[in-house]
């Protein structure tokens, strides 16, 4: 069953109707927030011809224990790329590529699968694709309260450090944090008993996210 979407036309909520996407036409696939510690991971579609974009996002609960040990975000990262092609109706013999990220292993074999190995390219994606796809991610992540860096992409170390910061200040926001990264039980380090409670407690926490489309016309 295709997800829910909503449609926008810059900053105004609007309606269009379904245009036929021409052949020799190329969708772009990435993903953004992967590597990085607040919110889940944003999976976004981009058409350079027409302008249309949508996106969803994989859950922070995928993220953290029990469940992250089994890489259950893999298997949504190819859920929602699936339904990205349908959403934006993938015109017969039109191209995908595809981001080279680790999250997208099994997304880039069922495409293959489905539309032929020569219609799926896997190379990195830049400009408005790449551009959207994170910018639809720091929206999420503002939406939890936090501030991004300037320049995050250029500065990863610091971001990750700038975000660890904000998390502990109130150990209730580790709920919207990726915990099952073990690299980061080396940073974490409570030193009261409540501390230690309240951390466990953020690190088992999911809430259940949205899995609504946010589709662009630009």
């Amino acid at each position: 069953m295709l997800e829910a979407f909503s449609v926008f036309k810059e900053a105004e909520l609007c309606q269009i109707a379904g245009e036929p996407v021409e052949n020799k036409m190329t969708l772009q696939i990435d993903d953004a927030g992967a590597g990085d510690l607040l919110s889940g991971v944003a999976i976004g579609g981009y058409r350079p011809e027409s302008k249309e974009f949508a996106y969803a996002m994989i859950d922070v609960s995928l993220f953290q224990p029990p469940r992250f040990s089994k890489k259950p975000y893999i298997r949504r990262a190819t859920q929602l790329v699936l339904q990205l092609v349908k959403q934006l109706n993938l015109g017969y013999e039109e191209t995908v590529e595809i981001c080279s990220s680790y999250i997208f292993e099994d997304a880039v074999r069922e495409l293959r699968r489905e539309l032929g190995e020569e219609r799926v390219k896997v190379s990195t994606i830049t400009g408005d694709a790449q551009e959207l796809v994170e910018n639809a991610y720091i929206n999420e992540v503002r939406k939890l309260g936090y501030e991004p860096i300037p320049e995050r992409e250029k500065h990863r170390a610091r971001s990750f450090f700038d975000m660890l910061r904000w998390v502990k200040r109130n150990p209730e926001r580790f709920k919207n944090a990726k915990t099952g990264w073990p690299r980061l039980q080396r940073y974490v380090q409570p030193k009261s008993g409540r501390d230690k409670r309240d951390s466990r407690r953020g690190r088992v926490t999911a809430r259940r996210g949205s899995r609504t489309f946010y589709r662009h016309r630009r």
